[in-house]
């Protein structure tokens, strides 16, 4: 191992390195999995104070990336997401400071109850042990990551976007710091130190070691991920997010919704991609809402009955393809269909949805439980806006990501969903 001239650290084992990495992380494991709720909180307030005491390396380590992005050609969009501005810097140790305010769920155990052998049966939270996480772009995952993993008992191994190798390592210093004051091992947080992406396959491959990867970043990368990883993974692949407007809906509700859940941020997993609108009241609805749309400058795509019904009213529509009912567009298009009624739109829904989050604008009680019964995505809504499916907004006070698996987590990843259970037994001495 060496070092160049940018303090990049250079690897010759990549395969050797990267398995004592793994190593390292399950034998720190043993000892977060079984640190006191105030340890953790130690170790993440100092992280949080020394992120605030180093922002100006933070800014110098960053400075060095963003000049490389802009030399490799990195678009504007990258480049925001990868500077670290001090409003970020504050943020990361503030979102640090939050985490250890949360509420602790390892060892609480839950659903303790008489058998009638005498003995007590409940579960107990556990940690998963060791995380993967496997991420692009953004500094500021390293600190949320890594306070995450730590509060909810596991150890971690970080391997960020090479465009943000020397930002990454300088939060690592962070991290190392605020750990060694909390007389915890580093090795609790490791962040990847080469740029190798052969370090990204070697970690895929540690199943003696890591427990669960989790991805954040491009489709591409997701794919590659799940396709090639030895060790369970817990990700989502697309947003294709969907609004019903049911012909019970109140119109100022179905307004209000179906427009603040595409245009309040085009570039997230829970923006709406598609809006299902009832027959029935698609000429009641549908032209104010697609003018407004269209102000914002948003590009309409819509099946025939759509496109004549706004036609009608001088608003464009692009003829809708079947490419794109399955379409995460991450843009301003929004693709638009008229069903003729609810039991059509889950139709639609659950057979275009990535099962992500889906919404449904009613009055009518019935229909809205059949709605979160039937449609099989990760979180159902009723009346409500699909931007709010989000760890912070559903009160887990921050998220390593969302997941569309059916399996252990599903829906926003908070400290509960990096924790699984065990029973555990209180008897007298009974035998069976």
């Amino acid at each position: 191992m060496n070092t160049n001239i940018n303090n990049e650290i250079m690897i010759s084992d990549v395969s050797r390195y990267m398995f004592d990495v793994g190593q390292a992380a399950r034998e720190a494991s043993r000892a977060i999995g079984k640190a006191d709720t105030s340890q953790k909180n130690q170790a993440l307030e100092a992280i949080a104070d020394q992120i605030s005491a180093q922002a100006d390396s933070l800014k110098k380590a960053n400075k060095l990336d963003l000049i490389a992005g802009r030399e490799k050609g990195l678009d504007a969009a990258l480049l925001d997401r990868l500077e670290l501005t001090g409003d970020r810097i504050t943020s990361m140790a503030e979102g640090l400071r939050q985490i250890a305010t949360l509420p602790d769920p390892v060892g609480v155990i839950t659903n303790l109850a008489y058998r009638p052998s005498g003995i007590q049966v409940g579960q107990m939270r556990v940690p998963l042990g060791v995380i993967g996480i496997i991420y692009e772009s953004r500094p500021n995952v390293t600190a949320d990551a890594a306070g995450l993993c730590l509060k909810s008992g596991n150890a971690v191994i970080l391997r960020g976007g090479s465009e943000a190798i020397h930002s990454n390592q300088a939060i690592a210093a962070c991290t190392k710091y605020g750990l060694e004051a909390a007389g915890l091992p580093t090795n609790v947080v490791q962040v990847i130190e080469t740029t190798d992406r052969a370090a990204v396959g070697e970690l895929l491959r540690l199943k003696d070691c890591v427990d669960v990867i989790i991805p954040r970043g491009g489709k591409s990368l997701i794919e590659r991920i799940t396709n090639e990883s030895e060790v369970p993974v817990i990700k989502h692949l697309d947003g294709i997010c969907h609004v019903y407007i049911d012909d019970d809906a109140d119109v100022d509700k179905a307004l209000n919704v179906a427009f603040n859940s595409k245009t309040q941020r085009y570039g997230t997993c829970n923006t709406m991609e598609t809006l299902l609108v009832a027959q029935s009241v698609a000429a009641k609805i549908l032209p104010e809402l697609a003018k407004m749309y269209v102000d914002e400058g948003v590009e309409l795509r819509g099946c025939e009955s759509t496109r004549q019904l706004l036609q009608d009213k001088n608003i464009g529509v692009k003829a809708a393809v079947e490419e794109d009912w399955s379409t995460e567009y991450l843009a301003p298009i929004l693709s638009i269909k008229m069903v003729q009624n609810i039991d059509a739109a889950i139709d639609h829904i659950n057979q275009y949805s990535s099962q992500h989050t889906e919404s449904i604008i009613t009055e009518n009680y019935s229909k809205s439980r059949r709605f979160l019964r039937e449609v099989d995505s990760s979180s159902v809504m009723v009346n409500a806006s699909t931007r709010f499916a989000d760890g912070f907004e559903y009160g887990l006070g921050a998220e390593i990501g969302i997941s569309t698996d059916k399996l252990h987590a599903r829906g926003p990843v908070g400290l509960e969903g990096l924790t699984s259970l065990k029973y555990v037994v209180l008897g007298d001495g009974q035998v069976r």
